[in-house]
């Protein structure tokens, strides 16, 4: 199932980073199967590839809001 982007938001880093593991994982293993000519569900590689996108998107915003805040905090 894809993530959304509000569900995305909800998490707690630790597990954004656990679901960036687990789709890269599965990411991995459905582009073995397209390359062997296994993969039935070619859609899912698409939506693999979005889940992921969303994920390292939402770890950078987090990223990018802890550096001002630190910057600020230490421009004070």
């Amino acid at each position: 199932m894809a993530a959304k982007g509000a569900e995305v938001r909800d998490l707690s880093d630790n597990e954004l980073v656990a679901r960036l593991d687990e789709r890269k994982t599965e990411l991995f293993n459905l582009r073995f199967q397209h390359v062997t000519g296994q993969l039935d569900n070619f859609a899912r590689l698409r939506e693999l590839r979005r889940d992921v996108a969303r994920v390292n998107t939402e770890l950078r915003a987090r990223e990018i809001v802890a550096a001002e805040a630190l910057a600020k905090e230490n421009s004070r």
